[in-house]
């Protein structure tokens, strides 16, 4: 019959302790980048912007009304490049991506703008319809 030895247990415990720790630690971290995205006052979105990136003029802020918004498909905020819409997703507190860089994951719909902008290299932004 084998027993545990006192460096088994310690080794152990130690495991388990540097784990819950890295797992408050992520936390944590997931915690304060979805404070930091969202607008002051914590109205429960990010901040709307209007700006002009590389040529192209970016605005984002709240869908009111958007059909997107309301069929299930979207997450409440639009963003346009050159007055077309850019399909926006929020990942929960993962962050948020675009039509165009589905895979990839942005601190703030603005950052996901400006890496589609990007990618996109001079291209038109072809408007996203989740009914088709």
């Amino acid at each position: 019959m084998s027993r545990l030895t006192r460096r088994q247990v310690i080794g152990v415990v130690a495991g388990a302790a540097a784990g819950t720790a890295l797992v408050g630690a992520a936390t944590a971290s997931a915690d304060s980048a979805s404070a930091k995205a969202t607008a002051p006052g914590g109205a429960g979105g990010p901040a709307p912007f209007d700006e002009v990136f590389q040529g192209r003029r970016i605005q984002g802020g709240p869908a009111e009304g958007h059909a997107h918004a309301h069929a299930g498909h979207g997450t409440g905020y639009r963003v346009l490049v050159d007055g077309r819409e850019l399909h926006v997703m929020q990942h929960g507190k993962s962050g948020w991506s675009s039509a165009i860089n589905h895979y990839d994951r942005f601190e703030t719909p603005l950052d996901a703008a400006r890496t589609a902008v990007v990618t996109l290299k001079g291209a038109a932004v072809v408007p996203f319809d989740p009914t088709v």
